[in-house]
Parts: structure tokens; sequence; C-alpha cells
């Protein structure tokens, strides 16, 4: 169990993750700065404590590489093009998956693991979303929650193409196949969107173990009372836990705050090169 929080002055974020009331061992696992903007959310699966070594492997690789860059994207002009922010983050992903299916082929232990994966950027007005697999992003605005990212499972997508039955949605050995993820194929298709994001907006990452217990209206009547952020993201896990607590459960929440001056990232770069 961990509670966990950063503050700058563009955003504010928090965190909690619980290895839930049936599980011994927690495969989620958060990784999150706010001087960058930056949150990332993996949810592991598959061999002997496997799901959990790929869940860390793949926030802190892409952590590692996204750290890197952001100082120089931040330090760059406004612009509606997130180009390079994409292209940074469809490389961080990749970068993780193949150093999880390459750890996967080196120990027996580790064959079949992956890790579902969903990622937020806060750059300027708009929160950069990037995901694969059933971890979801949401956005809180002026009391309405939206879904932000689509799930990418197998019960959603012959939905959408209308050939599923209602028997086949209710199955629940249908309901958590992901069809994507990362660790499963050598080239990863990674799901990336802009959203705009203004002050007071809240954007939540969480794992399944929330929303598998937490319907959308619940998850919305916590996020309407005005508490730290911190102390949501707990109840929300606690919420989980009481539903059943079935699998791990995570939340992390990314507050929207007045913008930074972008002289803070021209320092950081200037130090970062020995300036």
């Amino acid at each position: 169990m961990a509670t966990l929080s950063t503050t700058a002055p563009h955003c504010e974020i928090a965190s909690r993750t619980d290895p839930g009331r049936v599980r011994s061992a927690n495969e989620d696992a958060v990784r999150f700065d706010a001087n960058l903007g930056l949150a990332i959310l993996a949810d592991g699966m598959g061999g002997y404590a496997a799901g959990e070594v790929a869940s860390r492997m793949a926030v802190d690789e892409i952590f590692d590489e996204l750290a890197s860059a952001l100082p120089h994207l931040h330090a760059e002009p406004v612009s509606p093009d997130r180009a390079g922010l994409h292209e940074d983050m469809r490389f961080a992903a990749a970068r993780a998956n193949s150093s999880i299916i390459a750890a996967a082929r080196r120990e027996p232990d580790y064959e079949g693991m992956g890790s579902t994966l969903v990622i937020a950027v806060l750059m300027h007005d708009r929160m950069t979303v990037a995901h694969l697999g059933d971890s979801r992003c949401y956005r809180w605005r002026a009391g309405v929650l939206e879904q932000v990212t689509r799930d990418h499972c197998w019960v959603d997508e012959q939905i959408a193409m209308g050939a599923l039955s209602v028997d086949a949605i209710l199955d629940t050995r249908y309901r958590n196949i992901v069809t994507r993820a990362l660790g499963i194929e050598d080239e990863i298709d990674l799901e990336v969107h802009d959203h705009e994001a203004l002050v007071g907006d809240i954007f939540l990452l969480c794992s399944d173990g929330l929303t598998d217990m937490l319907d959308d209206a619940a998850i919305a009547a916590h996020l309407a009372v005005a508490r730290p952020l911190g102390e949501t993201a707990s109840l929300l896990v606690d919420a989980a836990n009481e539903a059943g607590g079935r699998d791990n459960v995570s939340a992390v929440l990314v507050q929207v705050g007045t913008p930074q001056s972008p002289g803070w990232a021209a320092r950081l770069v200037r130090r970062l090169q020995g300036g």
C-alpha cells in the first residue's frame, strides 16, 4: 500500500496503489513527476511474479526516456502540434516492449509476461494520453466525468463490430481479454491522443482493479467532493476494496493548475547540457 504526491506550479499529482483483498502481490506500478507533468501507470500480467516485473520495467523505462525528452519539449514555443511528444512516447513504449520481451526470453519464469499501460503528459494547455490495454484515463471537469481512452479488449472490439451476444458480454471469462499490451508482440500499436486541459481539470489514470469494482457514477461521486488530491486517490482505492477488491487497484490523479513560465524548462535544459 502506498500513497504519494508531488506538486508543481502547473499541476499536482497524487497516487495510491494497493494489492486489493484477494491477491498477495501487487502487479500494478505507477511513477510520476509533477515538475515534468508526467504520470505513468502499468498493470502487469503473466507468470510467477512476472506481472510485477513487467509493470515495473514498463514504468521505469518509459519514465527515464520521457524524463530526458520532456524538458526540451517544454522549452520549445507553445504549439498545437504535439508530433514530437507523440514520437517520444511511442519510442519510449517501444523500448519498454522490447525490454520486456527480451527479459521473458531470458528467464523461463517470466514467459508470457506483459503489461497494460497508460501515460499522461501535461504540456501547456493539452494533456497527451497514450495507452495499451484496459488501464484507463478519465477527465473530470465541471461535474462531468469523461473516459478519454478506449479499452483495447476483446469484448469492446466485438461489441463495436456488433458481433457479440449479451450472454458473452456478461461472461466473466471474456471481460478482461486485452488485445494490446506490452510484451506480447514485437511491434506495438500505442494509441495516442491530445485532450484539452483547463485549470481545475482532474485526470484519473487507473488500473482495471478500480473500474471493475466501481462504475463511473461511483468514481464521479468521489471526484465531486472537494478534498486534498491524495485523500481522493486513497478514498477511490478504499472504495474499490470495500466493493470486493478482487484485483490490484491503482489510481493516479493529475490536477491541472496555472501553467508555469516556459523559462523553467529552458533553465533545466541548460543544466542538463552543462551550461
